[in-house]
């Protein structure tokens, strides 16, 4: 099954909640990838920790191949690193994706990604893309070539009004591109049950009849730890209360 984690906000967490739920899923005996599609990296950070540095092919060198003409095109595992993580996978990101972004979408690269990663389906179980804080030519290209789509929510008011926006994207994607696509939910983070603005807004959210799964992702300090140290939750703390709520956000996805 392949997810992509997508909110043109930036700092909602998806790179939080890709490399987590990736993570768990590894855990698991999932083969499991992660693909990241944003020039920022924080993904790629994420897993590697300074490793992060070390110039190998990923994303960036997948879709400059599809600009050349080749008589024997490297395959798509050959953009592919291992990561500290037993099952864990990552395409990763570069800086060069923000150079190739205008030749790619001038060429009309758009549905490369779906058949590279539909390649795939026979090796990993799970494919989890990270996307830019963007609707731009990386996103729509993870949109089309996902099954899933998560949509994170950070409790904020302007968040909520991007998400009506956000949510007729996705259905254009849908109707001109993917109509495989499905929403597999909102995923509420930095959740502070305690204060009277998260409740109401997740509460409207949920009136409107939005698809906002459960559990909620607590706020908690841990995270930036985890961030800190490239340790996902699992393997940073397995039992901590945020941990488990991951874990019981990944049970209910989907396939």
């Amino acid at each position: 099954m392949r997810h992509v984690v997508f909110n043109q906000k930036g700092g909602v967490g998806k790179s939080t909640i890709t490399c987590n739920l990736a993570a768990i899923s590894a855990q698991q005996g999932q083969r499991t990838l992660v693909v990241d599609l944003d020039p920022q990296g924080n993904s790629t950070r994420y897993l590697m920790g300074e490793a992060a540095d070390i110039e190998l092919d990923g994303a960036a060198g997948f879709f400059e191949q599809t600009l050349k003409f080749m008589v024997r095109p490297k395959a798509t595992t050959d953009f592919i690193s291992d990561t500290p993580w037993d099952g864990l996978h990552l395409m990763r990101s570069s800086p060069a994706l923000e150079e190739l972004h205008g030749k790619l979408e001038q060429r009309y690269k758009i549905y490369k990604l779906r058949d590279a990663l539909a390649e795939l389906d026979g090796t990993y179980d799970r494919i989890f893309i990270d996307t830019p804080p963007a609707l731009n030519f990386y996103t729509r290209s993870a949109l089309i070539a996902a099954q899933r789509c998560l949509i994170p929510f950070d409790c904020d008011d302007f968040s909520r009004r991007a998400l009506y926006a956000l949510l007729e994207n996705v259905q254009e994607i849908q109707a001109d591109h993917n109509p495989d696509l499905q929403v597999e939910g909102i995923v509420v983070n930095q959740f502070q049950p305690r204060a009277n603005l998260p409740q109401r807004l997740v509460q409207e959210l949920i009136d409107e009849g939005l698809p906002v799964l459960q559990p909620y992702l607590s706020a908690s300090v841990k995270v930036k730890e985890s961030h800190e140290l490239s340790r996902p939750m699992i393997h940073l703390d397995a039992r901590h209360k945020l941990t488990q709520e991951f874990v019981a956000l990944h049970a209910a996805l989907q396939g």
